[in-house]
């Protein structure tokens, strides 16, 4: 059941992350840093990260109230919203399932998570680093149709999925100010239930989260096809919006 008090910040590492360092603490009950973005902020709740997260560039203690997710934790709850190859496998969607799953709020909100790149300078808060989310992958064909599908997925558990950023990103989430978290509807998800069929009818889950070593087993135009449904179903569901 949605926690209807639980307010979940999900910072990243874009070069504008570094302004919620003086942000309030108030509007949110839960700071879910992802990589690199815990060095932002000392009071984070919840560091994230993926097997390859350099041991060195990892928190050298935490606080007892803070807690490290890594694989072993967010495969398994990935997996029950349908696994890696559907959800997107880069951290920003997984810490977004590991959020509703673990934390299940009524307000999910992304900041320096926008997954746009300037072709010069600073990629990241730190410094220059590697794309993640551009990287030619079976799973990030289309970023917007990932964040429709985590969007969607929210709504069905009562949770509304924002972002805290303006301008250009490749989260389709509405933008709101950090103190109107709960101002939005909820998308209506009526047009889920047939993208789960073709997912169910494609059978693309890798119980492991290691999908890349199964990629010769995935039609990419299928892929494509199945990514227009869930963009599809998250624009059209402000038709059929609820409160």
């Amino acid at each position: 059941m949605t926690d209807t008090q639980t307010r979940v910040l999900i910072l990243g590492s874009a070069p504008a992350a570094v302004a919620a360092k003086d942000w309030e603490r108030s509007p949110f009950t839960h700071i879910v840093a992802i990589n690199n973005a815990w060095r932002i902020r000392n009071d984070w709740d919840v560091l994230i990260h993926p097997e390859d997260f350099p041991v060195e560039n990892r928190p050298a203690a935490a606080l007892s109230s803070q807690s490290i997710v890594g694989a072993a934790d967010y495969v398994p709850l990935q997996n029950d919203y349908g696994g890696f190859v559907y959800a997107g496998g880069t951290m920003a969607f997984t810490a977004g399932y590991w959020a509703l799953a673990a934390l299940r709020p009524s307000v999910l909100a992304y900041f320096g998570c926008d997954m746009v790149y300037p072709s010069a300078g600073k990629t990241h808060f730190y410094g220059t680093g590697a794309a993640d989310p551009l990287r030619a992958d079976v799973s990030l064909r289309s970023l917007e149709a990932k964040s429709a599908r985590l969007g969607l997925f929210g709504a069905a558990q009562g949770c509304r999925i924002v972002r805290l950023s303006n301008g250009e990103s490749r989260l389709v989430y509405p933008s709101v100010a950090s103190t109107s978290l709960g101002s939005v509807d909820l998308p209506c998800t009526h047009g889920m239930s047939a993208a789960l069929q073709r997912e169910k009818e494609l059978g693309y889950y890798v119980p492991s989260g290691r999908y890349w070593e199964h990629s010769d087993a995935f039609d990419t135009d299928r892929i494509d096809e199945l990514d227009k449904m869930w963009l599809s179903a998250y624009r059209q569901s402000a038709l059929g919006k609820v409160a």
